[in-house]
């Protein structure tokens, strides 16, 4: 692929939610600081759509501008993959939850930390509990969903689970909402911090006292969590050492050497102030 010394990555995201959100920022804190030392870059480029990633891609390898990419929320029907066979393009996977022939990743469990949620809840005595999703066409966002309701029904309890789109107006008006039922849930899980914040903020406008009549948990946690009144119980991953994983695959890659195996730090509960017993026992 030429010597760039630049490696590629297209997020395909409202660039609205990536000034926002803390996870992204970390996560190329990580692989830059890790590029840095071996005097590569990052190109960044934000789409709206899947699509315009694949058009970017194909660009990239007609004009050789990067030596390799990272692949970011892999979907249920991802494109992209084949596509970069196609191209000879090398590319190294972020958080990848099955196989891709031909192309590495850094693998993540989105399960294991989703089982560790609802034991502390359910140990709480919580059995009326939803969760704002991520978009359902994400991979992880599948896995957690289909672990979510495989150990409710084990513990003889029902889930309710609402699709978000990590934003804050998500958020608040999906925890609106939750809370506006006939028999609203006495914890709530949020798959980012934003939603989760904005969610603190609907209940408090909705007179639902947290953590005493609800239960709230984020996953990723960021300085936003840990400032909120009170500080979120968290699923605590850390991003910035998932960035550093992820470029140490890239480099092996782009040096013809064997990528070894790596694993993302695992998410793991975080208990602060938005977490408590579930009123009454119910």
């Amino acid at each position: 692929m030429g010597t760039t010394e630049a490696i590629g990555l297209v997020l395909a995201r409202p660039a609205r939610l990536l000034g926002a959100e803390p996870f992204f920022m970390e996560f190329i804190a990580g692989i830059e600081e890790s590029l840095a030392e071996r005097g590569y870059s990052l190109l960044l480029r934000i789409v709206q759509h899947q699509e315009e990633e694949i058009a970017t891609h194909r660009r990239w390898a007609e004009r050789g501008l990067v030596e390799a990419v990272v692949l970011v929320n892999v979907t249920t029907t991802d494109g992209r993959p084949a596509v970069l066979r196609e191209l000879g393009m090398p590319a190294v996977i972020a958080g990848g939850l099955r196989e891709e022939p031909g192309i590495p990743a850094v693998s993540t469990d989105a399960a294991g930390p989703m089982r560790e949620a609802l034991e502390r809840l359910l140990a709480l005595g919580h059995r009326r509990i939803a969760r704002v999703t991520g978009p359902a066409a994400l991979l992880h966002t599948r896995v957690r969903s289909d672990t979510m309701r495989a150990e409710c029904a084990a513990a003889g309890i029902e889930p309710v689970l609402v699709e978000g789109d990590y934003s804050a107006e998500a958020g608040e008006r999906l925890t609106a909402a939750l809370l506006a039922a006939p028999h609203r849930p006495t914890a709530i899980l949020y798959d980012n911090d934003v939603m989760a914040i904005a969610g603190l903020g609907a209940a408090k406008a909705a007179g639902v006292a947290v953590p005493s009549a609800l239960s709230l948990v984020a996953w990723d946690d960021s300085a936003m969590c840990r400032l909120t009144a009170p500080p979120f119980t968290t699923m605590t991953v850390d991003v910035h050492r998932f960035g550093t994983l992820v470029a140490a695959s890239v480099l092996e890659l782009i040096d013809g050497r064997p990528v070894a195996g790596r694993w993302s730090p695992a998410a793991r509960f975080t208990p602060r102030g938005t977490t408590a017993p579930a009123p009454g026992g119910s």
